[in-house]
């Protein structure tokens, strides 16, 4: 039998949404390799880990600069626990490594999460760009486990049915299973009455709390199921790049999730993977026009224009274009003549 948040869910699905599932299920097939692989299932991937900072940020009213961290842990988990070209990796079988993986980036999430909750706006920042800091540095200088600087290459995903999931091919649609089973189950998990309780707490948390609710507990579940959805994120992001570094969680890229989320707009799942692929575009093609050192240059001002003209990301943007341009809105703003 049907929930009401599901029922909810699917009078929201549109023409619009059927037209992006079809863009999206035949570009591969349209596409280069290189397209598939190096734009669409990256933007895919980092899609999914600021989709956990959008679904805190957006309906929580958190911002975790700790995504990427989470991200990390799941992946050095992957790496040292399963099979690398690193000696210090163990082997183990990936059906038991990847659950493991994800078992830490949750728990890792939920102890962020209690530890930052009890704050508020610069000083949650603060304290998770502190958790990030402290785990790259961790990585660095540990060589027992973390194998230091170097890190840990030839992490590839193990062949399942015969096939190279590290083909363009198989890995865009195992990244877009993923990342569409992330976002529509943020969709389906705002409109359950946990869902709506959190956006309560980013309204009013001492209303919430006189009412009854356990606001501490809301907040940490909400880290919690951001720490899944970065931990799916972090096992996908080191089978694409074949190998995680300290570099891979380092301040840039902590910053850089930031960035992605509020360039789709923070307000709307979707937004996550809408500014992940304009930052990969960016991040991809720019190079071309300006200096490989600059490309920092080139995205902060674009996440400056976007802060100052649309707060509400790319999204908020296109729709204030529609609202301001529709029939429907000249209709209503041109002056009515008095009946005499």
């Amino acid at each position: 039998m049907a929930t009401p948040a599901t029922t909810s869910l699917w009078r929201h699905i549109g023409a619009r949404h059927l037209i992006v599932l079809a863009f999206v299920l035949l570009l591969p097939f349209v596409a280069t390799p290189f397209i598939t692989y190096q734009v669409a299932a990256q933007s895919l991937v980092f899609g999914l880990i600021a989709l956990s900072l959008s679904f805190l940020a957006g309906y929580g009213g958190m911002v975790s600069l700790a995504q990427m961290s989470v991200a990390g842990m799941a992946g050095y988990a992957v790496s040292v626990l399963g099979a690398s070209g690193t000696d210090s990796s163990l082997g183990w079988n990936w059906g038991i490594v990847v659950p493991l993986a994800l078992l830490i980036a949750v728990l890792a999430s939920t102890l962020i999460g209690w530890l930052s909750v009890r704050t508020d706006g610069i000083y949650t920042i603060m304290i998770t760009l502190a958790i990030g800091v402290a785990f790259y540095y961790l990585v660095l200088q540990n060589y027992t486990v973390f194998n230091g600087f170097q890190g840990f290459q030839k992490v590839y995903p193990p062949k399942v049915f015969g096939i190279n999931w590290r083909d363009p091919l198989p890995f865009y649609f195992l990244a877009l299973s993923c990342a569409m089973a992330g976002y529509f189950f943020i969709q389906w998990l705002v409109r359950t009455p946990f869902g709506i309780a959190l956006q309560g707490t980013r309204d009013n948390a001492r209303r919430m709390n006189s009412l009854g609710y356990n606001v501490i507990a809301t907040r940490v579940l909400a880290y919690a199921v951001s720490g899944l959805l970065a931990g799916v994120g972090g096992v996908l992001l080191v089978w694409y790049n074949g190998l995680i570094s300290p570099g891979s969680v380092g301040t840039g890229w902590l910053i850089n999730v930031l960035v992605i989320a509020v360039l789709g707009g923070m307000k709307h799942p979707i937004g996550a993977f809408l500014g992940a692929a304009v930052f990969i575009l960016l991040q991809t093609f720019a190079i071309d026009l300006i200096d490989r050192e600059r490309f920092n240059l080139l995205i902060g001002g674009v996440f400056l224009a976007i802060v100052l003209f649309s707060p509400d990301g790319l999204l908020g943007l296109w729709a204030g274009l529609r609202a301001r341009f529709s029939p429907k809105q000249a209709l209503t703003s041109t002056p009515q003549r008095r009946q005499p």
